[in-house]
């Protein structure tokens, strides 16, 4: 080999030395596909531990939760160990992230939880902008506690974030909550479907705001909705839950194309969902199928 020839492999070998692992893998795939209980919330209610084995049979390893149906932090963390599954999250109201936020903490040390969730804002703090400072506070604040204690804290969105608001100036909410909260305190567990649903496209916030997203909720629907008259974005209600939300692989999202930027999302834990499923159990399977055997 001369001289030439060797500076050159070498450059080339460093080249491919220094491409992302996911720029050299020929595919890539979910590792652990996980479920938001949402989906059996009623199950839940009648039988408590019989749904969460028959969750962990079709194959989910990672369960979050909505509630724990007056079970206790020690009784939850003994049924998931029977059955071998983790609960990386759960969702908590607005007003448990303002007056009950020592104890919730607590509880989720427990259960095993490494994120808590605020799946939505008080109708009144959305009203003023000092409301939406007020909120912007609160969830730094929550976040630098629950990190104290070894927890993530973050917000799930819906629609009405994606929506130019006159009390933000116009802006988004949900680029004021990016931009206003500290990002190493408040993270988001980006609802694809949601934010989907309203025509905006995950990728401009995952290029925006790298590794801000490490929970997303996985769901899909059939057509894009239409917002009514006078409204810019599409708001969820009980129809379209009913009639055009539908498992992932069966509607209009391209999952490949969204996972194909995980990695800079920062996405670590892939949650199934589904709001109002005929059958919620047929749901997870099929869900389950698809997200398992999907290659991006």
């Amino acid at each position: 080999m001369n001289r030439r020839t060797f500076i050159e492999t070498s450059l080339a070998t460093g080249l491919i030395a220094s491409l992302p692992a996911r720029g050299l893998a020929a595919t890539h795939q979910i590792d652990k596909v996980g479920m938001q209980l949402y989906t059996v919330r009623d199950a839940m209610k009648k039988d408590f531990a019989g749904t969460i084995a028959k969750v962990a049979s079709i194959g989910y390893k990672e369960l979050e939760f909505a509630g724990y149906f007056n079970h206790s932090p020690a009784d939850i963390r003994a049924i998931l160990d029977k059955n071998g599954v983790i609960a990386p999250s759960c969702h908590v109201d607005y007003k448990v992230v303002e007056n009950q936020w020592p104890e919730t903490i607590s509880a989720a040390q427990t259960v095993g939880h490494t994120f808590i969730i605020c799946p939505g804002i008080d109708e009144k703090a959305r009203k003023s902008a000092d409301g939406w400072k007020h909120t912007a506070e609160l969830f730094n604040k929550a976040g630098e506690a629950s990190k104290k204690a070894g927890i993530q804290f973050g917000y799930h969105n819906h629609t009405f974030e994606f929506q130019p608001d006159p009390i933000l100036g116009g802006k988004r909410a949900y680029d004021y909550l990016l931009e206003s909260t500290d990002p190493r305190l408040v993270k988001m567990e980006m609802d694809l479907c949601w934010i989907s649903a309203t025509g905006t496209d995950p990728l401009t916030y995952f290029s925006r705001f790298p590794g801000r997203f490490p929970l997303v909720h996985v769901k899909d629907f059939k057509t894009l909705p239409q917002p009514p008259v006078g409204k810019r974005v599409f708001e969820p209600n009980a129809d379209f839950e009913k009639n055009d939300m539908t498992e992932p692989g069966s509607g209009m999202i391209d999952w490949k194309r969204i996972f194909s930027h995980a990695d800079e999302a920062g996405i670590q834990h892939f949650f199934v969902e589904h709001d109002q499923p005929a059958d919620p159990f047929a749901s997870l399977a099929a869900s389950y199928k698809y997200l398992a055997a999907l290659r991006f």
